[in-house]
């Protein structure tokens, strides 16, 4: 098993939720090339990753027949001795087993299950354990499949060194005005039209709650085409606490970086809520309560005790109201878990 395809081409979130198998696989077969399938806005985040040796960019189901005919045949001719496809469908089944590669793992579902040679059950349905944890599971059938031993990994997954995060703070300042005698705590209200998240009235209670009992500045975020929301928010809290709106970046690495210095971020179960759990900010989450979104089915990649997570309570006709969220509740338990970092 010398070179290994890792196949998680769908969101920003999904993908975070996978640097736990890189780093398995890559700890348990160091001497392996390790290549990762995404599609292209997760690339230049997944050549952070430092278990993925080659990122290979996915033109999706979307590409003309051209660009698809040209990738299929770039991949067949990489020649991969196995590929782990850490979520089943049938476009990816397809591509693999166009590729020729000799072995192919995934999850067994649907149809597409009948395209790859190797299956593991694992049910996602039922949502009884976290995502990255049923990545790994895949992994750990991969490793013991072919008789390698396994090195189980520890976060943080992604950091910076302090040379980098200095100068990343410094653009910060320069380009916002942050104050760098304060708490920076980030907000992303957006949801990148695949996450529930608070309505843009319980953040601002929630800012100036927070904002009432710690020394803190917040930092606004926003991604393409969340702009004049981050703007409105900033409206909703100007004059009350310290606010700054951070809507532009150069790319999604400079924005990750920015987030590396963070003291707090908080958001719904979207991929910057991910990103910034990888770096092992503290953070706060929003979650639906319905089986496939729960705050356990979507757990971040904190380290213990580094993540507080709120949904609303349970029921058929409550469990996506994220309105439900008590938002007092959430200003006393995040001001105590705020304060055990900033003291």
């Amino acid at each position: 098993m010398k070179k290994i395809l890792v196949v998680r081409n769908d969101k920003i979130g999904d993908f975070m939720l996978a640097w736990p198998s890189f780093a398995m696989l890559k700890q348990s077969l160091p001497a392996a090339r390790v290549t990762a399938l995404v599609p292209g806005y997760t690339a230049p985040i997944a050549r952070l990753c430092p278990w993925i040796d080659e990122v290979m960019v996915d033109p999706t189901a979307k590409a003309g027949k051209e660009e698809a005919a040209a990738f299929r045949a770039a991949l067949r001719a990489e020649q991969f001795d196995a590929a782990i496809c850490l979520f089943s469908n049938g476009y990816n089944a397809k591509l693999l087993w166009r590729a020729k590669i000799p072995y192919r793992l995934a999850p067994a579902t649907k149809l597409a299950q009948l395209l790859f040679n190797r299956r593991l059950k694992q049910r996602r349905s039922q949502s009884a354990k976290p995502e990255f944890e049923y990545n790994l599971d895949l992994i750990r059938f991969f490793l013991t499949d072919n008789g390698i031993a396994i090195q189980e990994p520890h976060g943080p997954y992604l950091s910076f060194d302090a040379a980098e995060l200095d100068a990343q703070r410094a653009k910060l300042v320069a380009e916002t005005g942050l104050d760098t005698e304060r708490r920076w705590c980030f907000v992303h209200a957006g949801t990148g039209g695949s996450a529930n998240n608070l309505s843009l009235d319980q953040y601002a209670s929630l800012i100036k709650g927070l904002g009432r009992s710690q020394p803190c500045q917040f930092v606004l975020t926003a991604g393409p085409g969340e702009e004049a929301m981050a703007a409105s928010l900033y409206q909703k809290v100007a004059g009350e606490v310290s606010a700054v709106v951070y809507d532009k970046n150069d790319g999604l690495q400079d924005f990750t970086r920015s987030l590396a210095c963070a003291d707090l971020f908080m958001a719904g179960s979207t991929g910057p809520l991910h990103i910034a759990a990888a770096l092992d900010v503290p953070t706060v989450g929003f979650f639906p309560s319905k089986r496939s979104a729960t705050p356990l089915r979507w757990k971040t990649l904190n380290t213990e005790g580094r993540h507080l997570a709120f949904c609303p309570p349970r029921g058929k006709d409550s469990e996506t109201d994220m309105g439900l969220i008590d938002i007092d509740e959430v200003i006393a338990e995040a001001t105590a878990f705020a304060g055990r970092y900033w003291s």
